[in-house]
């Protein structure tokens, strides 16, 4: 629990992603796709009252459907940085799982895990305080390069920074913008993308976030009316 209390600044907060990076597992295949569970997490915030409400939404892999959901929320401590959003999400992402009355299989994050400056984001520090596969699938692009994959769904081109290939921009329906995957703890590349595209099965987006997202949303809602 020493690595969940608030950093004081963000130079102690990168000392923490440098500590724990060392314990990311990236020689694990993960668990087969379509199998088992799998749970999509996000979160939300309003930033007025300082509250961020966060989502665990667990479903059956090979139907997408509702097996369990939990939420919890609590107070933002640490200011937005970017490379540090972890710190602001990790405690209450962690209670909401904590409160799931099922093992969720692996996770899904709503952002990234290699593809990070520090090779450290929010699907490997999840995975590495949890022990859970954990993948992130993210919206928009953040901290590499890549050329455009082609227009079909499937079609997948490499995230690079430097020389690494540090996941793959991924088209999940045809013609759409793709959605940016990397490996956070306990799950293979190819494993991720085959995860993600089961989970794209009608939207861009995988179902495990769409309905993680609408949760948390409509929890703040709730809070703050």
């Amino acid at each position: 629990m020493t690595m969940l209390r608030t950093p004081a600044d963000a130079a102690e907060a990168r000392a923490i992603q440098d500590t724990l990076r060392a314990r990311v597992v990236l020689d694990e295949p993960g668990p087969p796709p379509g199998t088992g569970r799998v749970t999509g997490v996000d979160v939300a915030y309003d930033d007025e009252r300082d509250l961020v409400v966060a989502a665990a939404v667990v479903l059956d892999a090979a139907t997408l459907d509702l097996v369990a959901e939990a939420t919890a929320t609590g107070r933002v401590t640490f200011p937005y940085i970017p490379g540090l959003l972890a710190f602001r999400e990790i405690p209450t992402v962690l209670a909401a799982l904590e409160s799931l009355p099922v093992d969720p299989g692996l996770v899904v994050c709503d952002g990234y895990g290699r593809a990070h400056p520090r090779r450290f984001g929010l699907a490997s520090h999840l995975g590495v305080l949890t022990g859970l596969p954990v993948i992130g699938v993210a919206k928009n692009p953040f901290t590499f390069t890549y050329e455009q994959p082609g227009p079909r769904r499937g079609d997948f081109s490499p995230l690079v920074d430097g020389d690494e290939e540090v996941g793959r921009a991924l088209r999940t329906q045809d013609g759409t913008k793709p959605v940016y995957v990397s490996v956070g703890h306990r799950t293979g590349l190819d494993n991720a993308c085959a995860h993600t595209l089961l989970l794209a099965r009608d939207f861009r987006q995988p179902e495990t976030t769409r309905r993680a997202d609408a949760l948390c949303r409509r929890v703040l809602r709730e809070a703050t009316v």
